[in-house]
């Protein structure tokens, strides 16, 4: 398809733009341009107060490039050794919650858009029924440690946020747009449920698998919350996010204790840790999106699309 004098560009075939379409172009980069450095900036920020000392911290405030450069607050932070242990824990947490959530979640939206599934719009409105109220704190607490005797178990922390409504839900969405033609054509052939959900179906939800599975990753890696409700100081290791945050509160706490004696508090990185720490915490998952980010794009464009 072309038209004439350099508008729409033919197969195979590289037409000259016109100047309104190098001038909205560029303005479009430009745009795009700022948009990202705005985005990147912050982190910069917080990657070089990270290795500024305390004393120029709280003289000259925070630095895009470290005047005086400093290791003291990444040393606070590894110290012991016990974050390396929280790293190892937190990846096995996020590697075996994705891949045990997206195989449930996956399964889930597939029977829900089964045609010959009865009960698929029972399931669906309870699904999205009871995401709709909460019982609150109290009752919650009281099911994971008295019913199901999870407290001090990593397993409270795993099965939270193996799946949820809005998860199931996008999910469905993404199998609605694969054709129902297709699994009658894999029953013709003599396939079962399970050969035709492994061989054919999954095949198709890569976009789908990608974009859920960042979500989930993304959870397990920055879970603190459940880790503060049901894992006492008798769990030795604990996640990173909540590790992490205890290393900031002990540090205050020290500094606390010290002040009005013989101790200068620039001694105590308070400000450079809490940046340290957040490059810990954010570093190692910025680098799961380039893997994923071509389906995670897809992902997005199919699920808003109604089929």
């Amino acid at each position: 398809m072309a038209k004439k004098n350099d508008e729409i560009v033919m197969t195979g075939v590289k037409v000259k733009l016109g100047v309104s379409d190098i001038i909205i172009r560029t303005i479009g980069y430009i745009l795009i341009t700022f948009y990202a450095l705005a985005c990147v900036f912050p982190f910069l920020i917080i990657i070089g107060t990270s290795f500024t000392s305390e004393t120029v911290i709280r003289a000259e405030g925070v630095k895009l490039i470290p005047k005086d450069f400093t290791l003291k607050a990444y040393e606070m932070v590894v110290r012991g050794g016990m974050i390396w242990k929280s790293y190892g824990l937190t990846i096995t947490l996020t590697v075996c919650g994705t891949a045990v959530g997206l195989m449930i979640i996956a399964m889930t939206g597939y029977a829900l858009q089964r045609k010959d599934f009865p009960l698929r719009n029972g399931i669906s409105f309870y699904i999205y029924f009871t995401s709709l109220f909460s019982a609150g704190l109290a009752p919650y607490y009281l099911l994971m440690t008295q019913t199901y005797k999870l407290n001090d178990s990593y397993l409270a922390v795993f099965f939270p946020l193996l799946m949820s409504p809005w998860l199931i839900i996008l999910m469905k969405n993404f199998v609605k747009a694969i054709p129902h033609e297709i699994t009658e054509s894999g029953k013709i052939d003599g396939a079962g449920d399970m050969v035709i959900f492994t061989r054919l179906i999954l095949p198709m939800l890569k976009p789908a698998l990608a974009t859920i599975g960042l979500f989930l990753a993304l959870g397990y890696w920055n879970e603190w919350y459940q880790s503060s409700l049901f894992l006492s100081s008798r769990v030795a290791v604990k996640p990173l996010q909540f590790q992490l945050y205890k290393v900031v509160n002990e540090t205050q706490a020290l500094k606390n204790s010290i002040a009005g004696q013989y101790i200068s508090l620039t001694d105590v990185p308070t400000e450079s840790l809490k940046m340290a720490t957040a490059v810990m915490a954010t570093g190692p998952i910025i680098f799961l999106y380039p893997f994923v980010q071509k389906y995670f794009i897809g992902g997005i464009t199919v699920g808003a699309v109604k089929g």
